[in-house]
């Protein structure tokens, strides 16, 4: 009898022995999943949802003293292909200094963006230099190249921890003259590959910008941030951005993404 119970659990230990190593594997494939997979997934998730793209944004900044200023526009999107080339269209709404001005980027990928200001004050359209993508963008706490999305292949990457939840990254830039910043640490949700924090330390190495995802949603399949935040730790001050309305699938046509329409705004997509 004792024998046969031996022989039993000798069985029942082998058994778990395989399971546990199997779970190893699985472990160990889910942390081996490759740096730039998990950097490409999530530029994917954060700009190129569906084909195109339309939402309602606000943004309020507020400076150390807690003064506030707003901003409302249309964001108009549509991709060229699937990780590739994009089109980007900003109209404002609000406020009366700001209305009729009108963002436009042409997103290239593994070259310069195009990009154009209309100031309706002055009937006059002007281009952004490239150089100008790690500037303010209207006034507020974000970079225009927040708004357009930094191109993944402007830094390396490197996969510092991984989380029930979150893959954690660090990312150096590979052309540092070029930005103000000298790393940032990147959070990326494992479920959506949205990423879900950024931390940018200046050339000090000491942190002095935080970008934060506060709430999401799921619009046409599609996950979606829905609020994020900027602080600037230097200055106080800070900018949420709140998107409403927010649509994919729309049929926009490239030919809204031209010089014609910042003069002469699309109505039938910038309405509510």
């Amino acid at each position: 009898m004792a024998l046969r119970l031996k022989g039993t659990m000798m069985k029942t230990i082998k058994i778990l022995g395989v399971l546990l190593l199997a779970s190893m594997v699985g472990f160990t494939s889910a942390m081996a999943m490759d740096v730039d997979e998990i950097v490409n997934r999530a530029n994917l998730a954060s700009y190129y949802g569906g084909d195109d793209g339309k939402a309602r944004a606000k943004m309020v900044i507020k400076n150390d003293k807690g003064d506030e200023r707003t901003r409302e526009f249309t964001i108009l999107r549509l991709d060229k292909e699937d990780g590739g080339d994009q089109f980007f269209y900003l109209y404002f709404h609000k406020p009366g200094d700001v209305a009729k001005t009108v963002f436009m980027v042409h997103k290239k990928v593994g070259g310069d963006d195009d990009r154009w200001l209309y100031l309706p004050a002055l009937d006059l359209v002007k281009r952004i230099a490239a150089s100008d993508k790690r500037t303010s963008f209207v006034g507020s706490n974000f970079f225009y190249e927040d708004v357009s999305g930094r191109q993944v292949d402007d830094d390396t990457h490197t996969l510092l921890e991984e989380t029930g939840d979150a893959y954690i990254l660090m990312n150096v830039p590979k052309d540092p003259d070029s930005v103000e910043f000298s790393r940032y640490k990147l959070w990326i949700d494992k479920k959506t590959f949205l990423p879900v924090k950024a931390e940018y330390e200046d050339k000090q190495g000491k942190l002095y910008r935080v970008v934060e995802a506060l709430k999401f949603g799921e619009f046409d399949g599609v996950p979606t941030v829905t609020e994020s935040r900027v602080k600037d730790l230097v200055s106080g001050g800070e900018t949420v951005l709140t998107f409403s309305d927010i649509s994919y699938g729309v049929g926009l046509d490239e030919s809204l993404f031209t010089e014609r329409y910042l003069r002469k705004p699309p109505r039938k997509y910038i309405r509510r």
